[in-house]
């Protein structure tokens, strides 16, 4: 066995070297030789869970990050070593004095902290730690990813608890950062490998299904492959196609997402047509050529057209799509990218690209780690604050002057209108969503132009937090409730005590105090069940509070009844309704009407103006 196993290791670093010595020169190879075996040597004695040499997992590591990633020499020596320290006796300092400060911050970056005592959890600490390298170096981060990645594969040495645990945390944490990173193909294999280990029948289910149809579809695929080649190659255009298959996961979850099968769904694969830059025609040129050669012979679908080019995902992902018809009547996705978009999607913010919407993303995390270490964290959750950032999907709304700002799939107009200015969200009123007035709560759709309308007066709604999804909005409306005044007491949900009636208190054993009006039956059933939980109380009027309340009101229909109502409530009474009902019963007008107050009185002072009203002639408070 020990020999199988040294000869897997001799042919892996092997392999790893031979690739690197054709993309680094002879200094840099030397020292990521000698980070190799420093690793090799402190690791020698340790065996990972499978019971095979350790020294396996950091030459994977590396592996990941030179082949797939593209990095470069310091990171390459840092994934050798990324578990040393935390495994072995030696320490940062000796790392740094064998291969220099940048190879020691690494490696410390990506070192777990052991501590007695946890601020939230050991995995939310390290969620932390981790998240904070990115003040440092975002190559910690794509340590970590590749770290997880190669972990993911070899999971099945794993008991199904570990599995769950780590498949957990991958499908949570993971998955969704290296899509933020740009790098969409760990992203989806790391989706895709804790999709497997999480609900292996679901899994195995949809990937047969997917495997079936693949090889029935096959054919007409290849051949509206090979119409695109024709059609493009008679234009003049040298690309080459090929067909992507959307993996188990992404299907699953949009199986989901529409409640119903994999057979009444559409996406499962697209064409990726991939054209090399030309020097003296941009990529959007090059694109819109190639899109119209091909709208000329084929039928496009319409309003199908997704610009990613000017306007790039948040993650910096960029490609033009648009939908064709193929000969059996199925619209059929394309994406025009070149191969410097192919590339970068491959590698994402590793690609080195410096003016993208990724490094506007990371700049802009940055600053939410900040605000979140800043606030001490304490009208949010870490995770929660993190992962509204690490949404699956994005697309880009407008303000009336054309500025597109980047929001979450599924965001409203109240999260775009805290992406403005917090200012703007605390005192927004309405939206006008390509020009039509809508509700705060609409949920946008991509390329909508959204105009936010504000008042002075204007104050946000506690039913807000279920309506926005943003980090920037859930953050501001949290602290915003959280510096309110609070109410002493909690106001039973029966009877719905107000200020200045009699009421008693119960202690419900969790420290709170529920007020009850003194004829409640619910507190009554208390009273007998647990009487020393009883005790005295009062409920003053604050004016800091106002309580919503109903009214019924029944009287004689006539002309103006409506108005003279409405001009009590509102002009004479100076209260704001929230609802008015009303219907007409031969000639027997009755409404319903929301509305606050501060107090019992003015409750009942208001109910006696109304009663006043002529042709008025019951007024009820509906205690609902």
């Amino acid at each position: 066995m020990n020999e199988i196993y040294t000869k897997q290791i001799e042919e892996s670093i092997d392999s790893l070297f031979s690739y690197l010595k054709g993309h680094t020169c002879e200094e840099q190879m030397e020292r990521i030789i000698r980070g190799y075996e420093f690793a090799a040597e402190a690791h020698k004695k340790q065996k990972r869970r499978s019971g095979e040499p350790y020294i396996i997992h950091p030459i994977a590591v590396a592996t990941i990050l030179a082949r797939e990633l593209e990095m470069c020499d310091n990171t390459l020596i840092a994934a050798f070593l990324h578990d040393v320290v935390e495994d072995t006796p030696h320490t940062i300092e000796e790392i740094g004095e064998h291969f220099g400060d940048d190879v020691a911050k690494l490696v410390d970056a990506v070192t777990k902290r052991k501590k007695k005592n946890y601020q939230y959890s050991k995995q939310v600490d390290n969620y932390r730690q981790i998240l904070e390298s990115v003040h440092f170096d975002v190559r910690a981060l794509l340590i970590k990813l590749a770290d997880r990645l190669h972990n993911m594969r070899t999971l099945d040495s794993m008991s199904a608890d570990k599995q769950m645990k780590i498949a957990g945390e991958t499908d949570y944490f993971y998955a969704p950062l290296a899509n933020r990173l740009g790098l969409y193909h760990i992203k989806t294999e790391l989706e895709n490998l804790s999709f497997r280990y999480r609900c292996p029948s679901d899994y195995a289910r949809v990937e047969e299904q997917l495997c079936e149809e693949r090889e029935e579809d096959r054919p007409k695929i290849e051949k509206f492959i090979d119409k695109i080649d024709s059609i493009l190659k008679a234009a003049g255009y040298d690309v080459r196609t090929e067909v992507r298959y959307r993996r188990p996961y992404s299907v699953w979850r949009k199986m989901k997402a529409t409640n119903t099968d994999l057979y009444h769904i559409d996406g499962k694969h697209y064409i990726r047509i991939i054209y090399s830059s030309q020097p003296n025609i941009s990529d959007k040129k090059m694109c819109l050529n190639i899109y119209s050669a091909l709208t000329d012979i084929l039928k496009e679908k319409p309003c199908s057209v997704c610009n990613y080019i000017d306007s790039p995902k948040e993650n910096g992902y960029q490609s033009f799509h648009v939908k064709l018809l193929n000969e059996h009547g199925e619209w059929e996705e394309i994406h025009i990218s070149s191969e410097t978009m192919v590339r970068n999607s491959r590698l994402g913010c590793a690609a080195e690209r410096k003016e993208t919407s990724l490094t506007i993303w990371l700049d802009k995390f940055r600053e939410i780690l900040k605000k979140i270490a800043t606030n001490d964290n304490q009208d949010m959750a870490f995770m929660e604050g993190v992962t509204s950032t690490f949404y699956n999907d994005d697309i880009m709304v407008f303000t009336p002057k054309g500025h597109g700002i980047i929001l979450p799939k599924g965001a409203t107009a109240l999260d775009f209108a805290f992406e403005i200015h917090s200012q703007v969200g605390e005192k927004a009123v309405y939206a006008r969503i390509n020009r039509k007035l809508m509700s705060l709560r609409t949920v946008l759709q991509r390329g909508d132009r959204v105009e936010i309308g504000t008042a002075e007066d204007a104050k946000p709604d506690t039913e807000w937090l279920d309506h926005v999804s943003t980090f920037k909005a859930k953050h501001f409306l949290r602290s915003y409730f959280a510096s309110q005044p609070q109410l002493p007491y909690t106001r039973c949900p029966l009877c719905h005590p107000l200020p200045e009636d009699e009421v008693i208190g119960y202690n419900d054993g969790d420290g709170k105090t529920v007020l009850h009006k003194r004829d409640c039956p619910e507190v009554i059933r208390l009273a007998s069940e647990n009487g020393d939980a009883i005790v005295s109380a009062t409920f003053a009027e604050d004016p800091n509070f106002l309580y919503p309340v109903k009214i019924r009101v029944q009287g004689i229909d006539r002309y103006h009844l409506m108005s003279d109502l409405i001009d009590c409530i509102t002009d004479q009474l100076h209260l704001t309704m929230s609802s008015l009902k009303t219907e007409n019963i031969d000639r027997i007008a009755i409404c319903t009407i929301d509305f606050a107050v501060h107090s019992v009185s003015e409750l009942n002072m208001v109910m006696n103006s109304i009663l006043h009203i002529d042709g008025i002639d019951e007024v009820t408070h509906l205690n609902v």
